[in-house]
């Protein structure tokens, strides 16, 4: 997942749009960039892979003004792209995954189209966003004939001389807000982003909604078809604790999670504690329902280490899940601790670093509580998860199985035998005591929206 802001000033836009992009930076590791409209459009990207947003930003910034901008943290390709069209020049962020890339940029070769940037023979999809977009007859009918093309999701901000379009991908995967500050506006992928800026919510876009957002007025372009599957993964993992999503705020989703895994366990335990940062609030409430004490266990280096999840390999990805978190020994030893965290995805960084590092201190037992079901599909929309392949789940079904199985149903029945062997395998090849996971219906009820407005893909195959 990337995250994108954009502002729009009375005067110079540039602060805002530095410290509304750099609250993003938990949600991508590999690019950054900022582009501002002023005297023309003055455009900045940087590779973050090796340092912060902000020291390779810091200088930079204050040396472009401009009225209104929009800033990205990339969770693969570089970002914004410039674009000088039939409607002008404007630069380009998206956030999201196209699905059918290779057939769309076929289709565009064709039509005698080119690219510019291509890495490793991959287009660059905010690129490839754009060519589609400048195929309308106008930049809000482009933006709604690309979201018909498209297969998984694309949200985007898009700054021109006139000021910043925000479009919502059209079955609402991820958020985009509006906020007002005395005349000032900005939109935001993270509502967080608003609060120490002083800007408040105005609004959240509803699914296909396409605003322009200018020095005097927020004009609506089209309001969108109302199709609502919100990615339920932002609540239980990638979100911001301090965000809100269609008015429902990250941390309360996440202890009322780890409630409801309390209340269904009868496990005997000393402590309580959370996989630093996003498990931390299920174990809050799991210590909360259960009466068992929180303690942390371990805690994140944060200054030099961001998100295991998001680096785009596994060698990076495991460098970070071993380097950047510590026990704290005396705390461990001899106690029979819950840990909660948000997902197993791979189950790798599990096995070979967490539960590791927590049998070296000495722990007397290990029960693992998951906020959410085993993930069984690859995410469609985002960039995550690529392949079966790799998920933890599909690997415990193919050793139960001998092989590849199509039709994996048996294996998301709760109450079924298959399923309880699938549990029982990535139990025994983690290394824990037990392991649960929470219930489908019950990742449901603490987010608080009705099913059908969630994006559940990754667990159950469906999609609208």
């Amino acid at each position: 997942m990337s995250g994108i802001f954009g502002a729009v000033s009375k005067e110079d836009c540039s602060t805002d749009l530095f410290y509304g992009t750099d609250y993003h930076s938990h949600l991508g590791t590999q690019f950054a960039g900022l582009a501002i409209w002023g005297e023309g459009l003055v455009r900045k990207i940087h590779d973050i892979s090796d340092s912060q947003f902000k020291s390779k930003f810091y200088c930079e910034y204050k040396n472009m003004c401009g009225t209104h901008g929009i800033g990205v943290i990339s969770a693969k390709d570089e970002q914004p792209i410039y674009v000088k069209s039939k409607f002008g020049p404007f630069a380009i962020v998206t956030n999201g995954f196209i699905d059918n890339t290779k057939a769309l940029t076929e289709m565009l070769y064709r039509e005698g189209q080119s690219f510019g940037e291509v890495a490793d023979g991959n287009v660059n999809l905010s690129e490839l966003a754009a060519k589609l977009i400048i195929r309308g007859s106008s930049i809000p009918d482009g933006i709604k004939k690309m979201f018909k093309l498209i297969s998984g999701s694309c949200s985007l901000l898009l700054v021109t001389k006139e000021g910043i379009y925000a479009a919502r991908d059209r079955y609402g995967y991820f958020p985009l807000i509006l906020g007002e500050r005395d005349g000032d506006r900005a939109v935001t992928t993270e509502t967080a982003a608003f609060y120490n800026l002083g800007y408040r919510v105005t609004k959240y876009l509803r699914p296909g909604e396409i605003d322009l957002i200018t020095r005097s007025r927020v004009i609506v372009k089209d309001k969108g078809d109302g199709i609502n599957q919100t990615c339920s993964f932002l609540w239980i993992y990638t979100g911001f604790p301090a965000s809100t999503y269609e008015g429902i705020n990250v941390e309360i989703v996440r202890e009322n999670s780890g409630r409801a895994l309390a209340r269904r366990d009868n496990v005997i335990a000393d402590i309580v504690t959370g996989i630093p940062d996003s498990g931390i609030a299920h174990a809050l409430g799991y210590a909360m329902e259960s009466g068992v004490p929180y303690r942390r266990v371990l805690i994140k280096y944060t200054p030099g280490y961001g998100r295991s999840y998001t680096p785009p390999s596994q060698e990076i990805r495991d460098l970070v899940a071993k380097m950047k978190l510590i026990p704290v020994r005396e705390i461990i030893k001899g106690k029979r601790v819950v840990i909660c965290d948000d997902s197993i995805v791979r189950g790798t960084q599990f096995k070979n670093f967490t539960i590791g590092k927590l049998k070296e201190c000495g722990v007397k037992e290990i029960h693992l509580r998951i906020a959410c079901p085993p993930l069984m599909f690859p995410c469609r929309f985002n960039f995550s998860t690529r392949s079966i392949h790799e998920l933890a789940a599909r690997k415990a079904i193919r050793a139960l199985e001998g092989k590849d199985i199509k039709d994996v149903s048996a294996y998301m029945d709760e109450s079924s035998k298959k399923y309880a062997r699938m549990v029982e395998w990535i139990r025994r090849d983690l290394g824990v005591t037990s392991l649960q996971y929470q219930k489908m219906d019950d990742l449901v009820a603490a987010i608080g929206l009705p099913k059908e407005k969630l994006c559940l893909y990754c667990w159950s195959g469906r999609q609208p």
